[in-house]
């Protein structure tokens, strides 16, 4: 992520956190149908994203095009994202995006620290048995399949999720904006994850593991990335044995399946 948006995403937190804070669920999905606007037109991601525009010229268009349409809240957070300046157009409704799981997240937050946790383990649980399953990862990336039928799917994939967490999952499975379904959803764990100050280790084995195992890596993994880290297990025999562990950007990969690639690329070398 560029200078610009990194610090333009920041600052935009950071004013509007009362804002994000309070505004609830329905605000969200309203801030999402924006992001769904502004995704469908270039001529509009340019004209609010067009440095050579006064921020009041480009949050005068935005008040014109979701002034009636929108709550206050809303309206506020579109004003004053397109009054910063965004190193791509991408990254304006990338931010909005944002701004509408950080509402979620606080709406869950609302019920005390358990709702968070409820959440996050809701797009976990979600992703993981998406993962499991490549019948299901064709129907939810399906390009002919309609959005309802989608949700459908998701619904019955995940039928205790709490309300914001169906939010969530629904948008990933119905407008991914490019990208797939469950990296979409980590994306969003990830940023509830952020509220509890902690980050989440994918963890990729070849079979379950049993509860004391997974106490030592979760401690052992702590350790190594300094930071406390909550563990989301996948399994997926194709790794044939061993461990992968992602946080973040960062890899860590001891799968014999790597392994053998990498001897056979040596071996073809």
């Amino acid at each position: 992520m560029a200078a610009v948006t990194t610090e333009s995403l920041a600052s935009l937190k950071s004013d509007l956190a009362q804002t994000l804070s309070s505004a609830g669920l329905t605000a969200a999905d309203e801030l999402f149908a924006a992001v769904d606007v502004i995704d469908g037109s270039a001529s509009l991601r340019r004209s609010l994203t067009d440095p050579a525009r006064q921020p009041q010229q480009r949050a005068s268009v935005v008040r014109q095009l979701f002034g009636d349409k929108v709550q206050e809240p809303v309206l506020a957070v579109l004003e004053a994202a397109v009054s910063r300046r965004w190193s791509a157009e991408r990254d304006l409704t990338d931010a909005l995006e944002t701004c509408a799981v950080e509402m979620a997240a606080a709406h869950a937050e609302s019920e005390g620290l358990p709702g968070l946790e409820k959440l996050e383990e809701a797009l976990l649980g979600f992703r993981r048995v998406v993962a499991s399953s490549h019948e299901v990862q064709r129907a939810l990336t399906d390009p002919q399949a309609p959005a309802e039928a989608k949700q459908k799917l998701a619904a019955r994939l995940s039928p205790e999720a709490p309300e914001a967490a169906r939010l969530l999952i629904d948008r990933a499975v119905t407008a991914p904006r490019g990208m797939r379904p469950t990296t979409l959803i980590e994306r969003f764990a990830q940023q509830v994850a952020s509220r509890q100050q902690r980050w989440i280790a994918q963890v990729t084995v070849a079979k379950k593991l049993d509860t004391a195992y997974l106490e030592k890596l979760s401690k052992s993994l702590d350790a190594y990335f300094g930071r406390e880290l909550r563990l989301d297990v996948v399994v997926d025999p194709t790794v044939v044995g061993g461990i992968r562990v992602q946080v973040g950007d960062e890899v860590v990969d001891s799968t014999v399946a790597t392994r053998l690639n990498s001897l056979g690329r040596q071996l073809a070398g």
